[in-house]
Formats: structure tokens, sequence, C-alpha cells
């Protein structure tokens, strides 16, 4: 006797995101901060790799800015404040 073939079902679930805000956290390029202090700087506060924290310096300096970090306001509000403490300018916006 042959059995039925298997059906897949296929569920939908629709996602509301109104009332989540993605923000990002941008680092702006200076002619002050060296490559080493910024690399050290997201390494130690965004939780970087070295390799990660490295491409987004490279991009700093070549484009101007670069998006290090995203999450909610409340949770980049400390990691804003420590890398401007170290004299990188950083501001945090609406994605």
């Amino acid at each position: 006797m042959k059995s039925a073939p298997e059906t897949e079902v296929l569920v939908e679930e629709e996602v509301v995101l109104d009332d989540v805000k993605l923000y990002s956290l941008v680092v702006f390029n200076d002619d002050v901060n060296t490559f080493d202090h910024v690399i050290e700087t997201l390494v130690e506060y965004c939780d970087h790799t070295y390799e990660q924290a490295e491409q987004c310096t490279l991009i700093i300096h070549f484009k101007g800015k670069c998006a290090v970090k995203n999450g909610d306001y409340e949770e980049l509000v400390p990691i804003r404040t420590a890398i401007t403490d170290r004299g990188i300018s950083a501001e945090i916006i609406l994605r």
C-alpha cells in the first residue's frame, strides 16, 4: 500500500516593528585621532574584533563616517559617551 505524500504547511506570521526603533552609533573622521586609538576604542567599547574595528576605521577615514554599532537608543548612549570621552566624534542616529 502506498503512503500519502507528505504535505508541507506554510505559516505566515506578521511582525510589527512600529514600536521598535533601531538606532546606529556613527563615528566620524577627524584629523586628530590615530588609527590605533580608534581601533582600540572600537574593540573595547563596541565589542569588535580587531579586524572588524580596523575595517570600520578605514571606512571612517575614507568615507568620513561609519555606523559602528546598531541597537536600542538606551544601549548605545553609554557606548557613545565612552567613545566621545576618548576624544572621538560620535552620534546616535535613527536608521
